[in-house]
């Protein structure tokens, strides 16, 4: 009986060892199910982020030229003595002025990773960077792009209104009196006010444009490992 009860004991201990054993097994197989879930999640997420990104900073890039373009023109029309005849020029430089932009980032891929967590990409810094972006920075890019809007509907529509020959937004606008534009007149002073806003949006939409560009060198780096 001694004998027979040894043996029952270490069959139960071996059956207790091998069921460990599979249950270890089993977790070891599912972390690793978890883990390659989580790595192929992350790689798709950060796919296509990099895309809205990378659509993003084309954007940025063609505002950003409209903003040294509406500078550039505002100080040639400051420069130009209204007292001759008009320059032909000056339906050019002030179409590049006369305008604004709306800059909208896409979120859709972020909004997703948000979702899921933000810890679902594990290089930390470009967790803190994304956030910085999408919840930070571009909103300020946005405001700025904003605030050029509010100036057209505010302050020069009402003046287009009364004064305008012909316009094509962004490429020509042609006013039937340029007197405003000497020293003094409404024009000339609202050119001097749009110059600084055009110049905060400008350093504002490269400060978004470095950011971009950080986090599409990080994205790339992770893609690629």
């Amino acid at each position: 009986m001694e004998n027979k009860t040894s043996k029952y004991f270490k069959y139960a201990i071996g059956e207790i060892i091998l069921v460990v054993i599979g249950i270890l097994i089993a977790l070891q197989i599912n972390n690793w199910n978890e883990n390659r879930k989580s790595d192929i999640f992350e790689n798709e997420i950060l796919t296509q982020i990099r895309a809205n990104l990378i659509k993003d900073k084309s954007v940025l890039a063609d505002y950003i030229n409209n903003a040294e373009l509406a500078t550039t023109s505002i100080d040639k029309i400051l420069a130009e003595d209204m007292s001759l005849k008009v320059n032909d020029s000056l339906k050019y430089w002030l179409a590049n002025v006369v305008r604004f932009d709306r800059y909208r980032p896409l979120t859709n891929a972020y909004e997703v990773l948000k979702s899921q967590g933000i810890d679902k990409v594990s290089n930390k810094q470009l967790q803190f960077l994304l956030g910085m972006y999408y919840d930070d920075q571009s909103v300020e890019a946005n405001i700025a792009s904003h605030d050029l809007e509010i100036m057209f509907l505010t302050d020069w529509l009402p003046i287009l209104k009364k004064n305008i020959v012909h316009q094509k937004f962004g490429v020509m606008l042609q006013l039937q009196d340029y007197s405003e534009l000497k020293v003094g007149g409404e024009i000339r002073n609202l050119l001097i006010l749009n110059r600084d806003n055009w110049r905060g949006s400008d350093n504002t939409l490269k400060k978004t444009l470095a950011l971009i560009e950080q986090i599409l060198t990080i994205i790339n780096q992770e893609l690629d490992d």
